[in-house]
């Protein structure tokens, strides 16, 4: 029967992505006027009936918003390997120091309590901009987070073995970076899917109603690996939003707290359900 932590994972992901997403169809020259770099410069060398010679792009603004795009990539990519790597650290601790995993299974309210600190804190965080945009705010609330995450997901570990978590986490790394890879090469848009994708949580929401009433080692694994595939579209999903470009939909510069958010929870949940496949299969 599977756990019911892992029936617990779906409200991580985000399902308010439009409220900070940009339509890249609906952009124009015009909306470019505010940014300085969006036009030529005129310091008085430069000839005021400045014109482009046929057959010349203008790219100027292109430079300044790849160039701005590539530093919220970047950023993203620092806050999630500072994450990740604190959520390694902790699951470490519980899953190779015996008396603290003895001690987390002994006392299952401990976790609890890191489940429900999580869902305050992902709340806030998603709900109001103004704290996800307020530096160092921002980043002490996100920290805070990865920190009760960290503990959820070590108790959660400690219930397997050293072995099977191991196996879990080197399958979750390759799986997550080949979705990257995809992400960055597949000419598939799926920042159009958000819809479908929403669906799909619905049905593994079901699935999971359904799982808890219906136990059995095959409802497990059919539930486990249900799980791992959408979280593993939403990653890609997720990433495209960051990457920008020629997606339709793409995520504000300033959101870079709600990307690592994003692409932080993806993983989590694919490690989450990945686990319970290679748990659910001895």
């Amino acid at each position: 029967m599977s756990s019911p932590s892992n029936h617990a994972t779906e409200h991580f992901k985000l399902d308010n992505e439009n409220s900070v997403l940009v339509d890249n169809d609906m952009l124009d020259s015009k909306s470019y006027s505010s940014f300085p770099s969006a036009h030529p410069a005129n310091n008085g060398t430069q000839d005021e009936n400045y014109t482009i010679a046929p057959g010349v792009i203008d790219n100027s603004f292109s430079f300044s918003e790849k160039t701005i795009r590539m530093a919220f990539i970047r950023k993203v990519y620092a806050i999630l390997m500072v994450q990740l790597a604190i959520t390694v650290g902790c699951i470490s601790v519980f899953v190779f120091v015996e008396p603290i995993a003895t001690y987390s299974q002994s006392h299952p309210q401990l976790m609890i309590s890191a489940l429900v600190m999580s869902i305050v804190l992902l709340l806030t965080l998603v709900c109001c901009i103004d704290f996800r945009r307020r530096w160092p705010l921002n980043i002490i609330m996100l920290g805070s987070f990865t920190l009760c995450e960290g503990f959820l997901l070590g108790s959660l570990s400690s219930h397997y073995n050293s072995e099977e978590v191991l196996i879990a986490a080197g399958i979750c790394t390759a799986v997550c970076l080949a979705l990257t890879l995809f992400s960055l090469q597949t000419k598939w848009d799926f920042t159009a899917m958000g819809g479908i994708l929403l669906t799909l949580v619905v049905v593994l929401l079901i699935a999971g109603i359904v799982a808890i009433f219906v136990p059995g080692k095959i409802t497990h694994l059919i539930y486990a690996s249900l799980g791992a595939l959408i979280f593993s579209a939403y990653l890609v999903f997720d990433t495209q939003l960051m990457l920008g470009g020629k997606h339709k939909y793409s995520i504000s510069p300033e959101e870079y707290i709600f990307a690592a958010l994003n692409l932080y929870l993806d993983i989590v949940n694919i490690f989450i359900y990945i686990l319970a496949i290679v748990g659910g299969s001895k």
